[in-house]
């Protein structure tokens, strides 16, 4: 786990989010104190729980982004779920330990690309050997010859035939040579043992299918250029230890996950909800509780403790507030963040500073066909402008508004940029509205385009 200070981890933040400071201090302080609980001594580090964070915005204020970047900075198993997705326990649907067992996946995946790319040097070696093994035909036994000698046959496997192949399979010159490649054919795939909910309660299906029907080997001619991913794999699975992949994969779910849930507002009950006999609500949240207390949940690669994980959840609350949640559940949430509205200014914002910025995308892409864009400040103004208005008068979906105008004002030269005249193209005010105009005036049209 990385030692960022606060301060550090709000100015990475600050690379990919505008605006949000409250928010990014808030995870920044959660990350932070991660770290020192690793520092205290053992019995210490038992009784230091998380302060789980509730984001209070609308759609689009960038909730999600900064719990996304934060995992992202950290290196952390991150999953994102939707409260309104889940069902009361006895209910047809996903079950809230679901969550548990997704975040230890990613986690797995995780780690092995970790252990993967640690090792990327030995598995290059061996897929290319195993590649060359392929390429030259097997050293021919020895023959007793009639004087009762033995004469070995001379072989395409010789080291300087082999050395010739390795430069040209370095060279990519044998990418279209077809080799004979052994891969692992799926055993039967039983799909209504899965919608049983065996997975649910943690059972690996794939794993209890593999000893009831192993798989076969089957033979198959593929071109080495396909054939070399498929090596790695089988290579890289040969030196991956799984069970340490595993041990470390649990331990850093438990102690680094981090977990957003989104929609948790549409979970909450009102007094006049509660007076309509909804019950599915409470059920999901009083399911919930015990997962953000701390509990141990079964997954198919061992028991995960809940208890260190940090939970983000959040709403827009514009209905319900934070204290229609069951009490317990508030108390396990201590901090609440509320997000602003974005601004014209934040959209201005959004468009040009971000590392990842709508229009630094779309200018990188469009110039893999020679187009380049140039976005001057007057056209940079126009598209905030109309984000703004457009959120104002049909519906605030913040920052996501930007991608559906951008999507507009760059249609057609998205469209024509194989086939047109190479060159820059300005994106100016004019051509903002040029490309806008129709669609604006017509309010019933931007209703459904914009």
């Amino acid at each position: 786990m990385n030692n960022l200070t606060p301060r550090q981890t709000v100015a990475e933040l600050d690379k990919y989010i505008v605006g949000q400071h409250d928010a990014k201090k808030a995870v920044a302080v959660s990350l932070r104190n991660r770290w020192r609980r690793l520092q205290l001594p053992d019995k210490m580090q038992e009784e230091v729980t998380p302060k789980n964070i509730i984001m209070i915005g609308a759609t689009g204020v960038g909730k999600t982004e900064v719990a996304r970047r934060l995992a992202k900075l950290t290196n952390s198993p991150f999953v994102k779920v939707e409260a309104s997705k889940f069902t009361e326990v006895g209910y047809v649907g996903r079950d809230v330990e679901s969550m548990i067992r997704d975040l230890t996946e990613i986690a797995i995946v995780l780690v092995h690309n970790e252990k993967k790319e640690s090792l990327s040097d030995k598995v290059a070696e061996r897929t290319e050997e195993r590649l060359l093994d392929l390429l030259l035909p097997p050293k021919p036994k020895t023959e007793p010859a009639q004087a009762g000698y033995a004469i070995e046959q001379k072989s395409e496997d010789d080291s300087p035939t082999r050395e010739k192949f390795r430069k040209m399979l370095r060279d990519g010159k044998l990418d279209d040579r077809e080799v004979e490649l052994t891969v692992d054919e799926a055993g039967p795939q039983i799909e209504v043992l899965s919608n049983m909910g065996l997975e649910e309660m943690g059972i690996n299906i794939g794993d209890a299918m593999k000893n009831i029907f192993p798989g076969r080997k089957k033979a198959k001619k593929v071109k080495i250029k396909d054939a070399r991913a498929i090596v790695e794999q089988q290579e890289a699975g040969k030196l991956v230890d799984m069970e340490e992949v595993r041990s470390i994969a649990l331990k850093r779910v438990q102690e680094q996950g981090i977990i957003f849930i989104d929609e948790i507002d549409k979970i909450c009950q009102s007094a006049e909800s509660r007076r309509g006999g909804d019950v599915s609500r409470e059920g999901v949240q009083r399911d919930l509780l015990p997962i953000v207390e701390g509990s141990t949940v079964l997954t198919k690669y061992g028991m995960v403790k809940t208890d260190h994980i940090l939970f983000i959840a959040a709403g827009a609350f514009s209905v319900a507030k934070p204290s229609d949640l069951l009490p317990e559940l508030q108390g396990r949430f201590p901090i609440r963040v509320e997000l602003d509205n974005l601004t014209q200014n934040d959209f201005i914002r959004i468009l040009t500073e971000p590392e990842n910025a709508i229009t630094k995308q779309y200018a990188a892409l469009l110039s893999q066909d020679d187009v380049f864009l140039s976005f001057t400040e007057d056209g940079i103004e126009a598209i905030a402008a109309m984000a703004f208005e457009m959120n104002q008068t049909v519906e605030n979906i913040g920052a996501r508004r930007l991608h559906t105008l951008m999507e507009k004002v760059l249609e057609e030269v998205s469209f024509d940029a194989p086939e047109c005249a190479r060159g820059e193209i300005k994106i100016d005010k004019a051509y903002v509205y040029t490309r806008l105009e129709k669609i604006v005036q017509d309010k019933q049209m931007r209703t459904y385009i914009l």
